[in-house]
């Protein structure tokens, strides 16, 4: 078997209301489909998130020269040769070794988003070819893993009790299980929503708070000791992106709340810095921005080696198989209980793994990531038929 093509499809959809994290706003929602075909007719989809989405497609485009009549079931040495385009090689000045030329620094991150949606579209390939669903390949049996749901984002001029309502109506979807979006306002003013929230929640309702990054150690100190009676499950990116492994390491000696990171790293690299540490409770490194599904997986293992267990970030119907095979080694998938967050999502499959009202991911037994693309949907969605 051989690749024979790669294929992409940049969406984005304009969301009903505009909100922030602790970092930046969201007026759209954006996603790019990855087809990569063979010439025995079997096509593997992958998706990523991240931009800019020409970026991105233009890399895979590239990308696609550099795997032309490779098989896609050695998807090791096709992430290794993509990877490799990351840095100088001897004799790779230039596109002298047939790869493109050393991709620029700050085109960094989107490198590893093309990589990650050719990677994941060939392990949809692997499953299609094996006949059976990716857990099941990597090992698991399951069918229903657990999820929770995220919300809280911060919208302007709304009342600081609005996400209390949200928060209720994920408990009524059946979720055991949910995120918060905090660190934007002080920490009284945190201490009310995530208050409200916990009171509509009940007693036991997993809490975890998603920060975005927005402390340095002394102050998410304090942050952590004020917002530990209110029984919080865990700290998600707590601190400032340009803090280290070492940094972790004293906010977790003296914070009472397990810390959670890893959705913005790029590579298991970083990752392993931080599971090395000893400061991580959960690593939450995704599929879909970065490296694609073998990325995942290495780490994965090297969490589970070191005690640290595995959260995957979003994007349930690709990371629940990931979920499903690592048994308690892992958490659970994350989910978005509001389809106006995702839109996208929600729109581009006809069939995939979904979240249902036992407060879990159900995953079906067709093979690979058991995904139906809605072809019309993307179309609709495509950013050359919005202008």
């Amino acid at each position: 078997m051989k690749i024979t093509e790669v294929i992409t499809h940049p969406m984005k959809v304009d969301l009903k209301q505009a909100s922030w994290t602790a970092h930046e706003i969201s007026a759209s929602a954006a996603l790019t489909l990855f087809e990569v075909h063979t010439d025995e007719g079997i096509v593997g989809y992958g998706e990523v998130q991240g931009g800019p989405q020409h970026v991105i497609c233009e890399l895979a485009r590239q990308f696609k020269e550099c795997i032309l009549g490779m098989d896609p079931l050695g998807h090791i040495e096709i992430w290794e040769k993509l990877f490799s385009a990351t840095s100088p090689r001897p004799g790779g000045l230039g596109s002298w070794d047939g790869m493109p030329a050393p991709v620029s620094r700050e085109q960094r991150p989107q490198v590893m988003a093309a990589i990650g949606g050719i990677d994941i579209a060939l392990w949809d390939i692997k499953g299609k070819v094996a006949n059976q669903p990716v857990y099941k390949l990597l090992g698991g049996t399951r069918t229903k893993v657990f999820t929770y749901s995220t919300g809280g984002y911060y919208v302007e001029g709304e009342p600081l009790e609005a996400c209390a309502e949200e928060f209720a109506g994920f408990v009524e979807k059946g979720y055991r299980a949910v995120k918060l979006k905090t660190g934007a306002l002080g920490i009284r003013k945190e201490l009310e929503r995530i208050r409200a929230v916990r009171e509509v929640i009940g007693p036991q309702t997993k809490l975890m708070l998603d920060m975005n990054a927005p402390y340095n150690v002394q102050d998410c100190i304090a942050f952590a000791r004020a917002v530990e009676p209110l029984d919080i499950y865990w700290l998600e990116e707590p601190l400032h992106w340009y803090l280290q492994p070492a940094d972790y390491v004293r906010l977790a000696e003296a914070s009472p709340i397990p810390l959670a990171h890893g959705e913005r790293e790029w590579t298991r690299f970083t990752v392993r810095d931080f599971i090395d540490s000893g400061a991580l409770g959960f690593v939450q490194f995704d599929s879909t921005r970065y490296a694609g599904f073998t990325e995942s997986l290495r780490i994965a293992h090297y969490a589970e080696q070191n005690g640290v267990i595995i959260a995957p970030h979003t994007a349930p119907q690709i990371h629940a198989h990931l979920v499903s095979a690592f048994g308690e080694a892992a958490f659970g998938a994350e989910s978005h209980g509001g389809h106006d967050r995702h839109p996208i999502q929600h729109g581009l499959y006809s069939e995939c793994a979904q979240a249902k009202s036992d407060g879990m991911v159900h995953l079906n037994d067709k093979p690979g990531f058991g995904l139906e693309i809605d072809f019309d949907y993307v179309k609709s969605v495509s950013p050359d038929n919005q202008n």
